[in-house]
C-alpha cells in the first residue's frame, strides 16, 4: 500500500474567550457577586429613566414656566369671576326686593282711584 502525503489542513481558529469555560470555572459567591453588580448597574442606569417616564405619564413632566404662570393667572381670574357671580346674584335679589316694594307702593294708589 502506498501512502501519499499531502499538505496538512489548517487548524480551525480558536475562540479567544469562551464564556462556557469562564462560567464553569467560577464558584457560587463569584456568580452571586456578578449578578448583584449587573443588577446594581441596571438600577443606576434605569432608575432616572423610569422616574422621568413616570412623571411624563402623570403629567408632571417638564411644565413650561410661561404655561404655569398663565395657568395661575387663569385660576385668579376664575376666582374673580366666582366673586363677581356672587355679587351679581345679591344685586338681583336686591333689585327684585326693590321692585316688589315699588309694586306694593303703587297698588294702594290704584285702589284709591
Amino acid at each position: 500500500m502506498i501512502l501519499i502525503q499531502g499538505p496538512v489542513p489548517p487548524e480551525p481558529p480558536s475562540i479567544p474567550f469562551d464564556p462556557n469555560m469562564f462560567v464553569s470555572s467560577m464558584d457560587g459567591p463569584a456568580i452571586v457577586m456578578i449578578t448583584l453588580l449587573v443588577m446594581t448597574a441596571c438600577t443606576i442606569i434605569l432608575w432616572p429613566l423610569m422616574r422621568a417616564l413616570g412623571r411624563r405619564l402623570e403629567g408632571r413632566g417638564s411644565v413650561d414656566a410661561a404655561l404655569r404662570s398663565e395657568m395661575e393667572q387663569m385660576q385668579h381670574r376664575l376666582a374673580d369671576v366666582d366673586t363677581l357671580q356672587m355679587r351679581v346674584g345679591e344685586l338681583e335679589e336686591r333689585l327684585d326686593f326693590a321692585e316688589r316694594l315699588l309694586a306694593k307702593a303703587r297698588e294702594p294708589d290704584r285702589l284709591q282711584r
